[in-house]
């Protein structure tokens, strides 16, 4: 599977080299872990932002940078698997972020699957709870004292898993909730780890709904109904979180294109 970039100005192009990436502007990895996976509104924004997205799917044989020098920053998404999965993608991105993400002192954020593999390259615990709680829908998170500024208190936000993880030794807690503690972190100044999903737009939910409707009987997990009541009364408050995130995590902007544009990247 060839490798895509997604630019400001241009479809998926998949005759990109990491020689012609070198000449071109801003660009940020994309490490999605499913063949129909979608950066979404994520995508959208870094889009919107004046940033390329180098879309890798490792998962599925497309090889993980070497080095950080043809990109500004990574994005690793979620997916169904576990970081605690013996999988070669799983092991081997594990081991990407902290031999080369995290080395490179450029901005890296995990969300869900991916800040779960943050934390264990730091050698946090990715666990599941022993009553198998799960979050699956729009459930509220705290900040702390350093996560006020990014965070609404409550932040209302699109959960969708069934295993957390601890803070790593030397991680500061932004979010907490009730029935996963650690919801948002930060380890030095770049690198972020999430548990929720602000990537998602409503074609996404609806495929979430579809495709693994069997977890919506995990104790915990909210019935579809209130998955779109959850997002007509919490949606706009997440957009806002979104984009004072991306603000903070790349705080030079870049020359915005239209929105047009910027749904290239993935859905409303």
């Amino acid at each position: 599977m060839a490798l895509a970039t997604l630019s400001a100005g241009a479809a998926f192009n998949q005759n990109m080299t990491p020689e012609t990436w070198t000449t071109m502007n801003k660009r940020i990895l994309i490490i999605l872990h499913q063949e129909h996976s979608s950066p979404g509104r994520v995508g959208q924004a870094l889009v919107a932002r004046g940033y390329e997205l180098d879309v890798r799917r490792h998962a599925l044989g497309e090889p993980l940078p070497v080095t950080f020098e043809a990109h500004d920053g990574a994005v690793i998404f979620g997916g169904p698997m576990s970081a605690n999965d013996d999988l070669p993608f799983i092991r081997a991105e594990t081991d990407w972020i902290s031999g080369v993400a995290l080395k490179s002192d450029k901005p890296f954020f995990g969300i869900c699957l991916g800040g779960q593999m943050l934390a264990r390259s730091l050698g946090a615990r990715v666990y599941g709870r022993e009553d198998k709680r799960a979050e699956i829908g729009y459930f509220p998170i705290r900040p702390t004292a350093a996560g006020k500024g990014l965070f609404d208190d409550p932040q209302y936000v699109y959960q969708w898993h069934v295993e957390g993880f601890d803070l790593p030794a030397g991680a500061t807690l932004l979010a907490e909730g009730n029935d996963f503690p650690v919801q948002a972190m930060r380890y030095g100044d770049k690198a972020y780890g999430i548990q929720f999903h602000p990537e998602l737009t409503t074609p996404m939910m609806m495929r979430w709904l579809e495709h693994a409707a069997h977890r919506l009987v995990l104790p915990g997990a909210q019935p579809a109904e209130q998955h779109f009541q959850g997002r007509a009364a919490y949606d706009q408050s997440l957009r806002g979180w979104l984009d004072r995130f991306l603000d903070h995590w790349l705080p030079e902007k870049q020359v915005s294109v239209s929105s047009d544009t910027a749904l290239a990247a993935g859905g409303r």
